[in-house]
């Protein structure tokens, strides 16, 4: 298994798309996996889920299991999987359960407060 570490992300983060905040959470959770930049995972009960449309899309991490994907839906556009989830995680990484992580970019940002 790869040497992924995951701990509680330090103060208050955010994810805003199409000018709305879709997700604040002082609960979120940072995940290190070497190779890779960190990655915000953020409680579902934090997120205006609402706004997410759970797609067919998925893929497999070796180390983390089967993810599955979201769109964002905002006034605009739709932001196609944007957003993924381990619904039964691998047992290193049993805390992601229930979170949700998101693609930053363009029209989506992922931010401390």
């Amino acid at each position: 298994m790869a040497d992924i570490k995951i701990r509680k992300a330090d103060g208050t983060w955010s994810v805003r798309a199409g000018g709305a905040v879709l997700a604040e959470s002082k609960n979120a959770l940072e995940l290190n996996e070497p190779g890779y930049g960190d990655v915000i995972y953020f409680p579902r009960d934090d997120i205006a889920m609402a706004f997410l449309d759970e797609t067919d899309h998925t893929s497999h991490c070796p180390h983390k299991g089967d993810a599955s994907y979201f769109s964002i839906v905002t006034k605009s556009q739709t932001l196609e999987n944007v957003g993924w989830s381990y619904e039964a995680p691998k047992d290193g990484v049993a805390r992601i359960k229930d979170h949700i992580a998101f693609m930053p970019g363009d029209y989506l940002t992922v931010e401390q407060l």
